[in-house]
């Protein structure tokens, strides 16, 4: 007996949209990294089923398609959660305490770096500099800053987003 597969058909879905991508693009000089936006647009991160695809589709050895993923930090190998919450360790950060922000943070989500929760809702990352040096310690969630902060603060963060 057949059942219904609603992620199935989503996957189809992104599948086909995907290789528009591709097609549109092939053939064109500098194709990769838009494709590769465009993909992650489409996937939420770029996996390695995903990166063969693009790979066979642009006759571009997949090294060279996962060298670029993983170059660029605006890629992501890892899914992500619907709250990206991203700890800045540039040097500011760091100095003034963002290692106590991260720690607080893999607590409280009960998570650790470049992870997702299984309900989706949140993933944690480190990242080298948000540009918010006069905050130190800085965090954002998606496009939410927050600055100044110690260790108390992120619980009190984390329930806001929890609650939404």
């Amino acid at each position: 007996m057949a059942k219904d597969c609603t992620t199935c058909v989503e996957t189809q879905e992104k599948q086909e949209k995907l290789h528009k991508v591709i097609a549109e693009h092939k053939g064109t000089r500098g194709a990769l990294i838009p494709v590769l936006h465009e993909a992650q647009e489409i996937y939420g991160y770029l996996p390695m089923e995903v990166q063969l695809e693009i790979a066979n589709g642009l006759d571009v050895p997949l090294a060279e398609v996962y060298g670029v993923v993983s170059f660029y930090t605006r890629f992501s190998i890892n899914p992500k959660g619907k709250y990206l919450v991203n700890v800045c360790m540039g040097t500011a950060c760091y100095v003034k305490g963002a290692g106590l922000i991260l720690e607080k943070l893999k607590e409280a989500l009960d998570l650790d770096v470049d992870e997702c929760s299984e309900d989706g809702k949140f993933s944690l990352e480190a990242c080298r500099c948000i540009g918010a040096c006069g905050l130190a310690p800085v965090m954002t969630i998606n496009e939410d800053v927050y600055g100044r902060l110690v260790p108390e603060d992120v619980v009190g963060i984390i329930e806001k987003y929890k609650n939404l």
